[in-house]
């Protein structure tokens, strides 16, 4: 098999973390298996070069400080090479630009364009283990570039993609995908495979486990993504062969794949929700979009909308939710244009959670809603909004009832049953 096994921040946050990870990749190369390695910077570096270069100067060059936080990866892949090459296991380390890993020329939020491996893969099929430096690649203009926010993720999937490997293994913190967040609910279950779309949801709606980004491109190539920990004993794992049924992990896969599909997977929840609320608006045509398209002018991205129209149709009241971070901006762009959109208050609230429903089955299994909103009432918990998506209702709710919420959504959709 080729694999593609990516550790995280916490996997290598130190020598005896990245001496660890080195024993699952050799348990991989002993097996026969052709192996990339990708790196994360060591957990808590990254931060530390980013304070630097704003420290240095508040408007910094993007070129320069793309080329400061690359490095943590870049010490990262090293370390991790010489550690590999201490146990026996043949090893060497590459940086983006090395591969080369081509993107374009957006510094801090670079999207790779394509990447030319066929040195990679020549050492690989020498029996070389490729250690690769995440999170960067090569700009047109032969600068270095960083990916953005869960960079090391995307690196993994994307060379996947482009090594045609048979599956791409996201070590972390955790051994797997939950049906919800263990802390708050105990029963919750460990889910052996999660569909793309599924996990899409999952980690746009507040699951931390893998990045939104790195999962639509795993959908789009068709990359095999399982989530592992790295804190497991390396010598309790076994070797990944083809066609080998998962033993531990979460599997992302295709939803042809999955031997069953229930009705809800998961409950999801995220607490940077903030709730707008522009009162007493005229009902007429163009008030939607005089609110809208300034905020989407100063990169405020909308998720719910609610409209109450008043008794006699002429006013009415809209609540929308932004980012809790984006909160303050978005109230000062509508203030700004208050003349213009006429309203007669404006409030913000960031005291919001947003509880989602997440699965496949929904698409084929009516009253999911009817359901969801019933048990909701009967712990007399109010829905402020919702969304909803073919495989996913989300409700917006005061952030006193996160923990009531997620337990009771959790329990009525049998999840947490052994």
């Amino acid at each position: 098999m080729l694999l593609v096994m990516k550790f995280g921040g916490t996997s290598v946050a130190d020598l005896a973390r990245i001496r660890n990870s080195a024993l699952h990749v050799k348990r991989e190369a002993e097996a026969g298996n052709r192996v990339v390695v990708v790196v994360s910077a060591m957990a808590g570096h990254t931060n530390e070069l980013v304070a630097w270069t704003r420290e240095a100067h508040p408007f910094h060059d993007a070129r320069e400080y793309d080329a400061v936080v690359s490095s943590g990866e870049q010490i990262t892949a090293g370390l991790m090479a010489i550690i590999l090459q201490s146990m026996g296991v043949s090893a060497r380390s590459w940086q983006g630009w090395q591969i080369p890993l081509k993107t374009d020329d957006a510094h801090g939020v670079a999207r790779i364009d394509r990447i030319e491996a066929t040195e990679l893969m020549r050492r690989l099929d020498e029996g070389e283990v490729g250690v690769v430096a995440g999170f960067q690649g090569l700009s047109p203009r032969n600068r270095i570039t960083t990916l953005g926010r869960g960079g090391s993720d995307t690196t993994a999937v994307a060379l996947a993609a482009a090594l045609k490997a048979d599956r791409c293994d996201i070590y972390t913190d955790v051994d797997g995908v939950y049906t919800t967040d263990p802390r708050i609910v105990p029963s919750a279950r460990r889910l052996p495979r999660v569909s793309y779309e599924e996990m899409l949801e999952m980690a746009s709606l507040g699951a931390k486990v893998l990045q939104t980004r790195s999962v639509e491109l795993a959908m789009a190539q068709g990359v095999r993504v399982q989530v592992r920990s790295s804190f497991d004993p390396p010598e309790t794992c076994e070797p990944a062969r083809a066609g080998m049924p998962e033993k531990c992990g979460t599997l992302v896969c295709d939803e042809t794949e999955m031997l069953e599909q229930h009705v809800v997977s998961g409950i999801a929840y995220a607490k940077d929700e903030a709730k707008v609320t522009v009162l007493s608006i005229e009902d007429k045509p163009g008030v939607a979009a005089s609110i809208f398209m300034p905020l989407a002018e100063a990169n405020i991205n909308v998720d719910m909308i609610v409209q109450n129209i008043s008794e006699d149709g002429r006013r009415t009241d809209l609540t929308f939710t932004v980012a809790a971070s984006d909160l303050q901006r978005a109230l000062q762009v509508l203030r700004d244009r208050k003349d213009q959109i006429r309203y007669r208050d404006l409030r913000g609230d960031t005291d919001m959670v947003k509880v989602s429903v997440i699965g496949v089955g929904m698409r084929s299994h009516a009253g999911v809603a009817a359901e969801m909103f019933q048990a909701l009432a009967d712990k007399q918990i109010n829905i402020q909004a919702i969304s909803t998506s073919e495989i996913k209702i989300s409700v917006l709710l005061g952030a006193a009832n996160t923990e009531a919420a997620v337990k009771t959504l959790h329990s009525l959709f049998g999840l947490d049953r052994t």
